[in-house]
């Protein structure tokens, strides 16, 4: 069972529900698939016990939380999955994403990475009704 802090990505069919991409730095994907635009002061709550769990917050934020608007490039393009988002069970998981992956595609904390051209290749593939499966 997926928990909080495990590093584990969930082994699940998820729901791809909305896009994030850095307005600095790249394109608004051509895609079926609602984008927001990351700010500096975005963030992603993932404290179990705060009432905002699994959800965007406006940083500076007291509870932890996950900042959006990275120094790096991994939240270039970033898709949220419906991962413990629709009735949520604290401690579950949080902040389960599709976004580029570090060089060398090193692991994620729980997240699905891919490489930059990849990224771009199945953005405009993306739409409400995607699904992504994690299978072992």
């Amino acid at each position: 069972m997926k928990r909080e802090g495990d590093g584990a990505t969930p082994m699940a069919a998820m729901r791809v529900l909305e896009g994030y991409w850095r307005g600095d730095r790249a394109r608004r994907p051509n895609s079926a698939l609602g984008f927001r635009i990351i700010h500096a002061e975005d963030g992603w709550c993932d404290a179990p016990s705060d009432p905002n769990y699994n959800r965007p917050v406006q940083l500076p934020y007291p509870a932890s939380h996950e900042h959006m608007h990275r120094h790096d490039r991994l939240y270039d393009h970033v898709i949220v999955l419906d991962w413990n988002y629709g009735r949520r069970m604290r401690g579950a998981g949080s902040a389960i994403f599709l976004h580029v992956a570090k060089p060398g595609l090193q692991p994620t904390e729980g997240c699905i990475a891919v490489d930059p051209r990849t990224m771009r290749m199945i953005l405009p593939l993306l739409s409400k009704r995607t699904v992504i499966r994690v299978v072992g």
